[in-house]
């Protein structure tokens, strides 16, 4: 007969009420007024459930800012993973030291903080012309997510059979066919974890697109936010309505893609 593991079920309930009790307050508040909000308390059940503040923030400007964020996520998860598959295949398959300085120079990029070199990012993008533009958010953007996203391709790569290599070079293989259709295939778990890190990067940055862009068109979801933020007031239920339906996107990109990005973080040791 089994034996029940109260502590353990204790303990699950407690963890159970400090995921819950955050999401409660979040979602209740974007059924309640703001009047309603602050007289009743964010623990508060609605009194007369509403939509109004999902009316209102829908007719904003929040999905030009969803739109925004959603291209710049997409081109930076297109560039990283372009760069770092390319970046780790040629270190696990060349054997020359100027590959092992390559892989030493973004392994260093991990021990560099973003907030470090602002002043540096932002002198190169207006040197370069593209200040208050999508592309000056994507860029660096990109650049910080590709130093942990090489180092998961390098584990994932190394991993796959060297007879494989072997019998494709046999075959007359070239590296590219090699890359194309033994690496990519083999490495999909390590794709998609990179693919995944780098979209929630891109998705949740802030300092960048508060840097680097200016205009309320070219604004992204994180500083849209601002918009339910006056001098003197704050409109809590509505607030948290955006940051309710601008988590919706990159979560269910999460929820369908967990398996790989567990799959992939757990081959970062590699042999």
């Amino acid at each position: 007969m089994p034996r029940w593991n109260y502590p353990a079920g204790l303990g699950s309930l407690i963890w159970l009420g400090i995921v819950g009790l955050p999401l409660y307050v979040l979602v209740a508040a974007t059924f309640q007024t703001r009047d309603g909000y602050i007289d009743d308390g964010p623990l508060a059940l609605p009194d007369h459930p509403t939509l109004a503040n999902y009316r209102r923030v829908l007719r904003s400007d929040f999905l030009s800012y969803l739109l925004n964020t959603a291209l710049v996520t997409a081109v930076c998860a297109a560039i990283v993973i372009t760069l770092s598959v390319t970046v780790g295949y040629t270190v696990v398959r060349a054997r020359g030291r100027a590959s092992r300085r390559i892989f030493q120079i973004f392994l260093l990029g991990l021990a560099i903080p973003s907030q470090a070199v602002v002043i540096p990012v932002y002198l190169v993008i207006t040197k370069l012309h593209l200040y208050d533009t999508l592309l000056a958010v994507i860029l660096p953007t990109a650049a910080f997510s590709l130093p942990v996203s090489v180092l998961i391709l390098v584990g994932t790569m190394r991993d796959i059979d060297e007879e494989l290599y072997e019998s494709m070079a046999l075959d007359g293989a070239s590296p590219t066919r090699v890359l194309l259709q033994l690496v990519v295939p083999l490495s999909r778990s390590g794709i998609s974890t990179v693919g995944v890190m780098s979209a929630l990067h891109a998705w949740n940055g802030f300092l960048f697109p508060l840097l680097l862009t200016q205009s309320k068109s070219n604004r992204l979801l994180t500083l849209g936010l601002y918009d339910y933020v006056g001098e003197f007031r704050v409109d809590t239920p509505a607030l948290l309505t955006a940051v309710v339906l601008s988590i919706v996107p990159i979560f269910l990109v999460y929820l369908f893609a967990r398996r790989q990005l567990i799959s992939g973080l757990m081959g970062v040791g590699g042999k």
